[in-house]
């Protein structure tokens, strides 16, 4: 009877031992990687309950979700000699879990050191601007070079960015002045083009006010309503060298043109009693020319003459 008993404790034993042992279950983000007696089977499990053949099977999870590696900070110098720390991240995940748990010892490790190595390179094989503005370059290179070692492992590299690059102090100082002068460049052209501008828009303003001279008027008479508008004590009116000219123009103008009526007035004298005297000229000169030869005659004819001649003037 004891011996019954002992029987019936061993063969539950056993059976317990194979329903532990035989029913493994696999979760979704994991494949099972069945070896049977050291020699890997070549089907891969999916998620689910697997049935194993106890003391002979066993089964290897593999994760094959995204793998998110943070690369150590690795120190390195530029092709341009700038001495930088950079570190980066990678994001990989498993493809072929068989070849994951046999190509490889531990996946994660291998691509650790891949990485750090890759970042290296490609620091030495960089210059520093390219490592501050054109990151997405290096960031494909960088993929690549960790891509071609992890393909052959049943691994794929989804992306990898770099997070940050530490300059020495020294650098940021020189880089720090020269987007000073930069800055400063930029805004002395800027200023130059806007006085460019406002002095040809100037210039074509004095165009048409010398065309115009009553608009100069008008702008002064503007400025002083917008003075007087600050109610001010004191109004100071300034005086344009223009306005000047306009008067001192209009003035010569004026002058020109009584100067040719005065010229006018002389060149056509009026009618009157002197413009008889003036047709009677003739005469008067023809009486003249005779007077000497009559000179013989007496002093008395030549009083007379000239007596008569007065008589005509009047």
């Amino acid at each position: 009877m004891e011996t019954t008993i002992i029987l019936l404790g061993l063969v539950a034993f056993i059976v317990l031992l194979v329903l532990v042992t035989g029913f493994r279950v696999v979760n979704q983000v994991e494949r099972g990687v069945v070896f049977r007696l050291g020699r890997a089977q070549p089907q891969v499990r999916q998620p689910g309950l697997r049935v194993l053949i106890p003391l002979v099977d066993r089964m290897t999870k593999v994760n094959v979700q995204i793998v998110t590696m943070p690369v150590p900070t690795q120190e390195g110098i530029t092709r341009d000699n700038v001495s930088v720390r950079v570190d980066a991240v990678v994001y990989f995940r498993v493809q072929d879990p068989m070849r994951a748990s046999i190509e490889v010892q531990n996946y994660l490790f291998a691509i650790e050191q891949v990485a750090q190595t890759s970042l290296r390179n490609i620091i030495g094989k960089s210059e520093l601007d390219d490592l501050l503005s054109n990151r997405e370059e290096l960031h494909r290179g960088l993929a690549l070079m960790i891509d071609s070692p992890a393909l052959g492992w049943g691994i794929h590299i989804d992306r990898v960015e770099i997070k940050d690059v530490q300059l020495p102090e020294s650098m940021k100082r020189s880089m720090s002045r020269q987007a000073e002068a930069e800055r400063e460049r930029r805004a002395r052209v800027i200023v130059a083009d806007g006085e460019l501008g406002a002095a040809q828009k100037l210039a074509d303003a004095s165009g048409i006010m010398a065309q115009t001279p009553g608009a100069l008027q008008l702008r002064l008479l503007q400025t002083v309503v917008e003075v007087a508008a600050e109610k001010n004590s004191t109004l100071i009116m300034p005086l344009p060298v223009e306005l000047l000219r306009f008067f001192d123009k209009a003035t010569q103008t004026a002058t020109t043109a009584a100067q040719q009526e005065t010229a006018k007035e002389l060149k056509d004298p009026p009618e009157g009693p002197r413009a008889v005297g003036e047709s009677e000229r003739p005469a008067l000169d023809e009486g003249q020319r005779h007077a000497p030869e009559a000179a013989g005659t007496g002093q008395a004819d030549v009083v007379a003459a000239r007596t008569t001649s007065d008589v005509r003037s009047a």
